[in-house]
């Protein structure tokens, strides 16, 4: 861990409404939960948090379909490391059916602890099969999958939790009624990213419709998710919303001592981890290490590091040549020289090295299956797609 990493502090309560969060029977000490992000969730990066902190790490979204047929790179995503627990997987799915018998081969097959339900993606490939953030708006269908899932995970007491979004935009909204009806269903938690599909990841999270939630979902956990840069934003949103527990995406892309900083926070310690580039370059080598694990291909997991570079040199000092380069890195020796030739000895810059990071972008209008906004119920003809619309979705 980085020099100036977090210390133990007082135990986890120390801070006013700061709670050990409990999703079924999992008690997870820090309530924090780092929010599962295709092509970089995946068993390194986990690993690589966990070695910094403390919380519930989600890996990347496999489609219900993928698992069902067991294809190769769902079965990777879904691969936990043997110490790792409790182990927690994502699934995406569009009809209920195959969604419930993904879960159940999970828990059957004793491959998760935990399972979340992805109805917070906002990518188009996604949405214009009628998946992800735009899913609840057919109420019924919403209904079918989350109890498919908590009914197929039930018997062997793995907690069911489902991930969304406010809605499609402001003028079709679903994230109170879709709380209400995960919570009549059995979930153990519900996660609210304070968007609309239409916002993608653009402007400021609208951390009062977290609030909202709260006030409406009261037997279980409710957890926040949106513009959790730093430890002092995730006090703020659960002080602010009154929310159990903080989904942390974006904020750790290229930090991942974040989770030193909620972990100190949450347990009353002021301690922050402010590392200099020396220590930042040692993360990336550790990085880089598990990712060839984790693919087994030298070759291909350093592309797959590629994404990170910018994000973990976000502040440094470090020239648009060598920036450009270590963005095309192919193999760990290649990664040696590339950090070699750093400025090591470059302290933690500040707030250069903070705030925002990851994609951002503009409004977009949501990308939706013809006619979807006419009604809440679920036509006949889209019923029968359903199974052709898991397909067409990358993730496994």
């Amino acid at each position: 861990m980085p020099s100036g990493s977090a210390t133990p502090g007082p135990p986890s309560g120390a801070v006013p409404g700061v709670r050990p969060l409990r999703i079924g029977p999992i008690t997870v000490d820090v309530p924090v939960v780092l929010a599962p992000m295709a092509g970089v969730t995946n068993r390194a990066f986990r690993r690589l948090c966990r070695e910094h902190g403390a919380g519930l790490y989600v890996a990347e979204m496999v489609t219900s379909r993928a698992l069902v047929e067991r294809t190769p790179e769902s079965l990777r995503i879904i691969r936990h490391d043997p110490d790792e627990r409790p182990r927690s997987v994502q699934v995406y799915g569009v009809e209920p059916t195959t969604v419930g018998a993904a879960v159940r081969m999970l828990v059957e097959e004793d491959r998760a602890d935990h399972v979340d339900l992805n109805f917070g993606c906002p990518v188009p490939k996604v949405t214009r099969r009628g998946g992800g953030a735009v899913l609840p708006w057919k109420r019924d269908l919403f209904a079918a999958i989350v109890r498919a899932a908590v009914g197929a995970a039930a018997p062997h007491g793995v907690p069911v939790t489902v991930k969304m979004r406010k809605g499609i935009d402001e003028d079709h909204l679903t994230y109170l009624e879709a709380g209400l009806t995960a919570q009549d269903a059995g979930v153990a938690a519900v996660a609210l990213h304070a968007r609309t599909a239409a916002d993608y990841y653009s402007g400021t999270a609208d951390w009062s419709a977290i609030a909202r939630l709260k006030e409406a979902v009261t037997d279980i956990p409710v957890l926040g998710n949106g513009d959790i840069w730093s430890a002092e934003d995730a006090l703020t949103m659960m002080r602010e919303t009154g929310c159990d527990g903080v989904v942390v995406g974006r904020g750790c892309q290229g930090r991942p001592w974040l989770f030193a900083d909620l972990a100190a926070a949450m347990r009353g310690s002021d301690v922050r981890v402010r590392p200099g580039l020396r220590e930042v370059a040692g993360v990336v080598r550790r990085h880089a290490e598990l990712m060839v694990e984790e693919f087994g291909d030298e070759s291909k997991a350093l592309r797959e590091l590629r994404k990170h570079m910018a994000w973990y040199l976000k502040g440094y000092a470090v020239g648009g040549p060598l920036r450009a380069e270590l963005a095309l890195v192919e193999s760990l020796a290649h990664l040696d020289e590339l950090l070699g030739r750093l400025d090591l000895d470059q302290p933690y810059p500040g707030v250069g090295a903070e705030g925002q990071r990851g994609r951002a972008g503009s409004p977009k209008r949501p990308h939706l299956p013809e006619g979807w906004l006419d009604s809440r119920d679920l036509s006949d003809a889209f019923r029968r797609s359903l199974q052709e619309a898991e397909l067409s979705v990358s993730g496994g």
